[in-house]
């Protein structure tokens, strides 16, 4: 790939090796980068044994640490964040590539916070788009893994950023900018065929905002990320296709891929009629087709399957991409491990 379209250099993707099957191979180098990342590093105020530790992993990422190292820290939340960044470092190093390890991580439903699980996607899908020169496909993925606040502008549905709107503040002044809660200074522009190249300079700011109106680009790229998805980590080929209409679709099987879309989806597989306000929060529904139809269970072969995104009543969009791994109707395990 041309070296003018890296992207998502936060991830920390060149700091790992990749094994004859296209997996992510951990590295002390990855180790090093988490271990430098401001959850982890020591603030001013630490005790020496919390620095102790953090310089000892430093220098051997990989080494034990010992449950009393850990409780001889004295802030009682920085012993909760070592117990897990251990925890975790022991996990996807027990493994042989991160994707295994996260596969393992949601089908057991360890408890990995949030920002942690949301960068093993974030470093997974950086391996599984890593060829890609489609600036929407590359734009719909960051749903994956960052937390999406929406609006309806100039009857588009737009997505931006959430934390990177937070980090702007609330003083608005044009359209957008004032539906997005920014200040006047902010620079949210949806990405545009017109500006689709400077996606790959500004990848890793995640200030682009994205359309995703029925019948556009934008909903169509997220379809086709899942698919991708799918068949890096489960091996299974399926093509996503979004639909325009609720009505009418014999839920027989399907996959939220949020919280409110698994509520919307209960609803319809019941067969309720979705209020107003509750039609209004369903951001994509998809059918899902797989290629070959033996990899489905026996009892469902030949029913659709579909997949939701909602948003909150706050209009925010969290995905949760593990859904797509353990809500579907499959026959076998992934071909990574």
């Amino acid at each position: 790939m041309d070296e003018t379209h890296d992207f998502w250099l936060s991830c920390g993707h060149h700091l790992l090796d990749r094994d004859a099957g296209g997996g992510l191979v951990i590295t002390d180098d990855f180790l090093r980068a988490y271990l430098a990342r401001p959850e982890l590093a020591p603030p001013q105020e630490a005790c020496q044994a919390e620095r102790d530790l953090h310089k000892s992993l430093l220098a051997d990422p990989r080494r034990p640490v010992p449950a009393g190292q850990i409780a001889a820290i004295a802030d009682p939340d920085a012993r909760e964040n070592w117990q897990v960044m251990v925890e975790l470092r022991d996990q996807l190093a027990r493994h042989r590539t991160i994707e295994a390890a996260y596969l393992d991580i949601v089908r057991r439903k360890l408890k990995i916070p949030h920002i942690f699980l949301n960068q093993i996607v974030h470093v997974i899908l950086r391996n599984v788009l890593d060829a890609c020169d489609d600036a929407f496909l590359l734009r719909a993925a960051e749903l994956f893994f960052r937390p999406q606040k929406l609006t309806l502008h100039e009857g588009s549905l737009v997505a931006a950023d959430e934390e990177t709107i937070a980090g702007l503040g609330n003083q608005p002044v044009s359209p957008l900018v004032s539906m997005l809660g920014l200040p006047p200074a902010a620079e949210i522009a949806v990405l545009s065929d017109e500006n689709a190249r400077s996606y790959w300079q500004q990848s890793d700011r995640f200030d682009l905002a994205l359309d995703l109106t029925a019948g556009r680009r934008g909903l169509a790229a997220l379809g086709i990320v899942a698919e991708r998805w799918i068949a890096h980590l489960l091996g299974v080929k399926v093509s996503i296709e979004p639909l325009m209409e609720v009505r009418d679709v014999p839920f027989t099987w399907y996959v939220g891929l949020d919280a409110e879309a698994t509520r919307l989806g209960d609803a319809l597989w019941k067969g309720d009629e979705l209020a107003d306000a509750d039609r209004s929060r369903m951001v994509g529904l998809y059918q899902l087709t797989f290629a070959d139809a033996s990899e489905v269970v026996d009892k469902l072969r030949g029913e659709p399957v579909y997949v939701i995104a909602a948003m909150t009543s706050d209009k925010v969009l969290r995905l949760k991409p593990q859904n797509l791994i353990t809500g579907l109707p499959i026959r076998r395990l992934e071909a990574v491990s």
